[in-house]
């Protein structure tokens, strides 16, 4: 299943056939009734997620038109089967200010999110949500519980698990975003019975090699043919923080963001592995990958049940329009190390006029029947143009996998 902001299909794997949509997201919430604000509003910010344990789909985007007279929303649905194309839980949540940027982990106890908040124009701080998973596959009232973070931190993400081994009985969902050469790591236990048992603690800071965000966060990235340039977005983390707990007990999370390399290319992609230990996160290994003069930027990366790692990511340069690539590495390699890239799709458009925006982040995730298999997706241009870009799904894996 693919959601781009108004829309989203589904697809048969096998064959790549479209079998259901383009459908828009807003008539998943039919059900709260022909008025609410998540059956009229199709405001997008979507995120897509499969709960592997319960072989449900979770699907979600915002309600924020005329969110000041009629509320901010967030609006969630859960499939009833594993069937993508069936019939959906529905759910709508009433945010104390615009919920901006929604990012979505699935954990052990619960599904959890992250959303940049803003009165107005001016941003408030990072609010870290819990919702009562258990409920939400059988249709029952299921409650929210939030904490709000100062201004000082955004862009946080919520862990997202892989594979078909759970986390230690009890862990905490953990939730990372980046600060002044290091990473800030919260823990969040949910009581769902008791809300006041519930409890945030953090950030814990950890060290990490110094960076500087690629662009000063902002629009440098250059593209083929034209002096319009794109925004890097790196001003957070990118979307997912993988989780997998593996065969031989280890814990391993992987994340990642854009930074400026300091020689050659405007922005690479900084990533991390962490390892946690008795419920510590700490650094295990990072690195930054820039090879040549080309800036890459817009990564997502995730773990394979041996523990390949994989990153994709988009790629442009002043003699290259924006394509898709992949970069992986074998347990084995020397740390902080990707291998030799691959390319997924050639792009033979630049995005013109004075649109610098490239969505809002990619996704790669790993196949739950085979934890071996790596889907991407983010988007690239047919042809130069303006609000004309196009999305590709890709698979891949590496032989070590079986």
């Amino acid at each position: 299943m693919q959601w781009v902001n108004e829309a989203f299909a589904v697809y048969d794997k096998t064959t790549g056939a479209r079998v259901a949509g383009p459908t828009n997201g807003n008539q998943l919430f039919q059900n709260l009734g022909a008025t609410h604000p998540c059956a009229v509003n199709n405001d997008g910010d979507p995120i897509v997620q499969y709960d592997k344990t319960n072989n449900r789909w979770v699907l979600t985007q915002f309600s924020v038109t005329n969110g000041t007279t009629s509320g901010f929303y967030q609006c969630i649905a859960v499939s009833q089967t594993s069937d993508a194309t069936g019939a959906y839980n529905v759910y709508a949540y009433k945010e104390p200010n615009f919920n901006d940027y929604p990012k979505f982990g699935v954990w052990a106890d619960g599904y959890y999110a992250t959303y940049n908040m803003f009165a107005g124009n001016t941003f408030t701080g990072a609010r870290l949500c819990a919702y009562d998973r258990s409920k939400m596959l059988t249709g029952q009232a299921a409650s929210e519980q939030c904490f709000q973070l100062n201004s000082s931190f955004g862009g946080v993400l919520p862990a997202d698990i892989d594979g078909t081994i759970a986390p230690p009985a009890g862990s905490p969902e953990y939730f990372v975003n980046f600060g002044a050469n290091s990473l800030n790591v919260w823990k969040m236990h949910v009581d769902f019975t008791t809300s006041s048992n519930s409890t945030l603690t953090g950030p814990t800071n950890l060290a990490v090699a110094a960076f500087s965000e690629a662009c000063s966060g902002g629009t440098c990235i250059p593209q083929s043919g034209t002096t319009q340039k794109l925004d890097s977005l790196a001003d957070r983390l990118m979307y997912r923080l993988a989780y997998r707990r593996f065969a031989d007990g280890h814990e391993a999370m992987v994340v990642n963001h854009s930074v400026n390399p300091g020689t050659g290319p405007l922005s690479g992609i900084r990533w991390y592995e962490l390892r946690i230990s008795g419920g510590t996160p700490s650094v295990f290994q990072q690195g930054t990958y820039a090879i040549d003069s080309n800036s890459r930027w817009m990564g997502s990366i995730a773990m394979d049940k041996v523990g390949n790692i994989a990153v994709g990511y988009s790629v442009s340069g002043t003699g290259l329009q924006p394509s898709i690539r992949f970069a992986t590495r074998a347990p084995g390699d020397a740390a902080g190390t990707l291998g030799a890239e691959s390319s997924i799709i050639a792009g033979t458009g630049s995005q013109t006029a004075t649109l610098s925006r490239w969505g809002d982040y990619s996704a790669l995730t790993v196949d739950p029947v085979d934890g071996c298999t790596f889907w991407y997706t983010t988007e690239y241009l047919k042809t130069n143009g303006t609000f004309n870009w196009s999305t590709r799904i890709a698979s891949f894996r590496l032989p070590t996998c079986q």
